[in-house]
């Protein structure tokens, strides 16, 4: 009998494996663990059973607390580093037991949607140069920085299981701004790394993907292969309309704010559509990205290195006195105001403007 798992109703969800010795690792780092985990919604244990499924928005908030609370801006960075295939799982055993690097990347993401849902991965090469991209399409979840590094991280173990601890990429891509200790992201990956991009990405090079997997099993593989098909989350279906246009707005905001018209082009759906399913959802476009934006805004704003110009200029205002209206519209103070600490002290009230 089939015992496929999803999340809560409307969620997106990763199996918890994803999590492996986070609780240890955010004490370490003089985390409150009850503190971070609680204010997620996640039980510690159950990071410790392999076929459970999680909130992937709750995972992704988990890490995100972790470093704000922590104050250790790069901490999903630096969790990944250290993160070994095996602690992934099913999906990790599946790549190191492959026959060789290249089949341990096509059977990777072959299986990554019985892993995660609402995440888009693909491979790809062209003349001489691969590209490994990574990137959740769950408009429903903006803060996602320290996933995007940790993942990279994960994804980079893989290939130094075949190629040993010194392997880096030829560049590293993620979407999420430059943040102050950029530094230490090319010290990580030992490659040059670009924020602001479309994708998260690994870049390296063809030569070296036929070499032989170091713990190759083809019996355990087919095993293995079954069982997450079996044991793992359900591949998601079509996307919601308004989860489209979110992350449709997440990827082209910076490049001022899109019409109507514009959605209608990018997403291929005739305008009028596109307004009668919002209607029957209670929406409309103007609040489709008003929200996101809003949900931008207080991401930005909890990294102090940005200055309030790029952050008007990463939501699409040409303007940093526009940026500012609309912000005390949502929240009832200026940007200035909540990064100063005013709103949101200890976190205390982060929840009520996430």
């Amino acid at each position: 009998m089939s015992q496929n798992h999803t999340s809560a109703a409307g969620e997106t969800g990763v199996l918890a494996t994803a999590g492996t010795g986070a609780a240890r690792f955010f004490a370490a780092r003089g985390g409150d663990v009850d503190h971070i985990f609680g204010a997620c919604g996640i039980d510690p244990e159950t990071l410790t059973d392999p076929t459970l499924p999680i909130s992937l928005k709750s995972y992704c908030s988990l890490f995100e607390t972790a470093a704000r609370t922590t104050r250790e801006d790069n901490l999903g960075l630096w969790f990944g580093q250290q993160f070994k295939p095996s602690d992934l799982g099913l999906i990790g055993y599946i790549a190191v037991h492959s026959s060789t690097l290249r089949a341990a990347l096509d059977n990777f993401v072959e299986a990554f949607p019985f892993h995660q849902q609402g995440t888009e991965m693909a491979l790809g090469e062209q003349d001489g140069l691969a590209r490994l991209e990574y990137r959740i399409f769950d408009g429903r979840i903006v803060s996602r920085r320290q996933d995007a590094e940790l993942s990279l991280g994960m994804f980079c173990n893989i290939f130094r299981h075949c190629h040993g601890s010194c392997w880096s990429p030829q560049e590293v891509w993620f979407e999420h701004p430059q943040p102050t200790d950029w530094q230490d992201h090319e010290k990580a990956f030992e490659a040059p790394v670009f924020f602001g991009q479309r994708t998260n990405a690994l870049l390296f090079r063809t030569q070296g993907l036929e070499r032989r997997m170091p713990t190759n099993d083809p019996r355990l593989l087919v095993l293995l292969r079954r069982c997450i098909r079996t044991l793992g989350v359900q591949p998601t279906g079509p996307k919601p309309l308004s989860d489209q246009i979110k992350d449709y707005l997440l990827k082209v905001l910076t490049d001022g704010c899109p019409t109507l018209e514009e959605a209608s082009d990018a997403l291929q759906i005739p305008p009028w559509t596109i307004q009668r399913r919002l209607a029957e959802a209670g929406l409309t476009f103007k609040e489709l990205v008003e929200e996101t934006r809003r949900e931008l805004a207080i991401a930005y704003l909890r990294q102090p290195h940005l200055p309030l110009t790029e952050i008007a200029f990463l939501l699409g205002y040409s303007e940093l006195s526009a940026f500012s209206r609309a912000f005390h519209r949502w929240t009832g103070v200026s940007p200035r105001l909540f990064r100063a600490g005013r709103i949101g002290k200890a976190g205390e009230r982060d929840e009520i403007l996430d």
